[in-house]
């Protein structure tokens, strides 16, 4: 049966992440990067695409699980009529090679356990052949080589394509399993000791969180969030991918399904400021730097992704040997939305280098010419339609949060060289621009009957992206077309209180079939705007409700299904995290 996504927990090294189901199944995992091919791919398959699962014999799930105290380390705790039995998973920050370490530990009675560990290499399609040495079982097929070696030593042997082994575990007891990976033309790695690489990873991660200064109501969920958005970091560049996965669907059995395994520019600002507000400075400077080699290049250029290293190519493409998580096909990998042309991408790239600016990172010397490169392109294509911050696949249309993306881009200009007038530029012809772009959105871009922001020029459809024109200070809270803007989507975009991105009935504005589920940053939008204009308990009601969306161990998809009640789409999503963060933060200096 297939598993919800939020039944997934995480673990990763800061290069890679996999997902480890209640079941004790590692079913996703690409080694060694984010967005290399997966070896365990049955969480878009069945098992005979590769997992890897630990667990009591006969047990199908868990009792419990969470992850150690302001860690990455997952403990899942297994109950059983002869004992318990504790499973602790993580994948160490690593040197060169990438190690997934899972240790068995007896905590009462005595417990038989079962391993059986399915390697299947390119998302699942080719089997590796498999033999012993020194004591290890080595899977090799093409590039890829697998070690896997037990502390203490188990048996092990093959069985229908895969490695298993049996043993018992009592109180006190520990056996430890390491798989490693590692480039096949390469000797294998040095050993990792897997008990040590326990102890370092609890203390790296807990001198991470420390460092977090939000001291707020909801800090377990912030933190949470925090870590989670590490865990997405590209530690050699500092990108920060989506989510770890690709094509888990936004609708069940639908074809909404992309791979999200690449870095937006869309979430530069956002991830900036989450980062920043909470105390990582450091972070959010390596993401600013990634940020400057990415775009780095002809404005004409510029891209709404990149890869996690500000690779360029991602082209799209299907597998059909998978069947899609709960046969929602198809199963893409690479995005073909990277072709796009968005105009908010230019105003999201100049304000988070205004905010990086702001916050006291030091100025690189070539980023105010790049960003000068990049006005100058805006300037002649700001009357350009475009597909749009949610990446249409219809025809484009004069998107209004595009719009004012372009109006933030030419606004953050002139402020930066009010601050530092030292700067080349001409403030006055990037204020001009800014006066056309704002009066063009409010005269194209507004409908004053229903007195709301509509999602594009000339349409009566509504986009939970105006929720934003606040925020990025196009207008002030209390202007009334903001309060009506609010409203408005509130009435016709929300979903048992939550909100969608923008409606998918009819004539679907994206060019897709189907539907989806709420937008949880959409939701966390609605919190911000209502706080915004003055709402403040009805903001925090839809926070905690928000965070009570949280899966047990606190992760967040990219949507949610109210009426199903579970969540949708590639799990976890930055984006979702990032909107819980930044909401929490202004929560709690409002109520300060």
């Amino acid at each position: 049966m297939t598993q919800r996504i939020d039944d997934y927990a995480l673990i990763g090294d800061l290069q890679t992440a996999a997902l480890v189901g209640r079941d004790g199944s590692i079913d996703w995992l690409c080694l060694p990067r984010f967005d290399s091919a997966a070896c365990f791919a049955a969480l878009l398959g069945d098992e005979n695409n590769g997992h890897w699962r630990i667990a009591p014999e006969g047990a199908t799930t868990c009792t419990s699980r969470r992850y150690a105290e302001d860690s990455l380390v997952l403990e899942t705790v297994w109950e059983t009529r002869t004992g318990t039995v504790k499973v602790v998973d993580f994948m160490p920050q690593r040197d060169r090679a990438p190690d997934v370490i899972r240790i068995v530990e007896g905590v009462s009675g005595r417990v038989e356990m079962s391993s059986v560990l399915r390697l299947r290499m390119d998302y699942g399609s080719v089997v590796p052949w498999v033999r012993r040495s020194d004591g290890h079982r080595v899977a090799i097929a093409g590039p890829d080589s697998v070690w896997l070696r037990s502390e203490p030593p188990v048996k092990t042997w093959g069985q229908q394509f895969a490695t298993c082994s049996a043993f018992t575990v009592t109180a006190g007891e520990k056996v430890a399993f390491v798989l490693t990976w590692h480039p096949s033309h390469e000797p294998r790695p040095a050993l990792v000791d897997p008990f040590e690489a326990l102890e370092h990873s609890l203390a790296d991660w807990r001198a991470w969180a420390a460092r977090c200064t939000y001291e707020g109501p909801f800090r377990e969920a912030v933190m949470r969030s925090l870590i989670t958005l590490k865990a997405l970091t590209y530690a050699p560049t500092g990108g920060i991918v989506a989510a770890p996965t690709t094509s888990l669907p936004e609708e069940l059995g639908g074809v909404r399904n992309w791979d999200y395994r690449a870095c937006w520019l869309r979430d530069s600002s956002l991830t900036l400021n989450a980062l920043l507000s909470a105390g990582y400075v450091e972070e959010a400077g390596a993401w600013r730097d990634w940020l400057l080699r990415a775009v780095a290049g002809d404005p004409a250029d510029l891209q709404i992704m990149y890869g996690p290293a500000g690779e360029r190519r991602l082209p799209e493409t299907t597998l059909p040997w998978l069947r899609g998580y709960a046969d929602s096909a198809p199963v893409r990998i690479g995005n073909a939305a990277v072709q796009q042309f968005q105009l908010d991408v230019y105003g999201e790239v100049i304000d988070s280098l205004f905010r990086a600016r702001q916050a006291g990172i030091p100025a690189q010397r070539h980023a105010w010419n790049l960003q000068l490169s990049l006005l100058g392109f805006l300037e002649s294509t700001w009357r350009e339609p475009d597909e749009g911050l949610w990446e249409v696949r219809g025809p484009r249309r004069h998107f209004v949060h595009s719009k004012v993306m372009a109006w933030v881009a030419a606004d953050r200009a002139v402020r930066t060289l009010e601050d530092d007038p030292s700067l080349p530029g001409d403030p006055v012809r990037w204020r001009t621009l800014r006066d056309e772009i704002h009066a063009e959105v409010c005269a194209k871009g507004y409908d004053p009957v229903r007195n709301t922001f509509t999602q594009a020029y000339g349409s009566t459809e509504l986009d939970a992206a105006t929720l934003l024109i606040p925020r990025v200070g196009f207008l002030p809270p209390d202007d009334p077309r903001v309060v009506g803007t609010v409203d408005a989507v509130r009435a016709e975009l929300t979903q048992h209180g939550l909100v969608r991105r923008y409606s998918t009935e009819g004539a679907s504005v994206d060019g897709l079939p189907g539907q989806e589920g709420t937008f949880l940053v959409c939701s966390f939008w609605l919190a911000d705007a209502l706080r915004m204009t003055g709402r403040v308990k009805e903001a925090r009601e839809l926070f905690e409700r928000l965070v009570g969306l949280c899966s047990d161990v606190g992760l967040l998809a990219e949507e949610y299904d109210p009426a199903a009640r579970r969540q949708l789409g590639n799990f976890p999503q930055a984006f979702s995290h990032i909107g819980l963060v930044g909401t929490a933060i202004e929560l709690a200096a409002e109520e300060a």
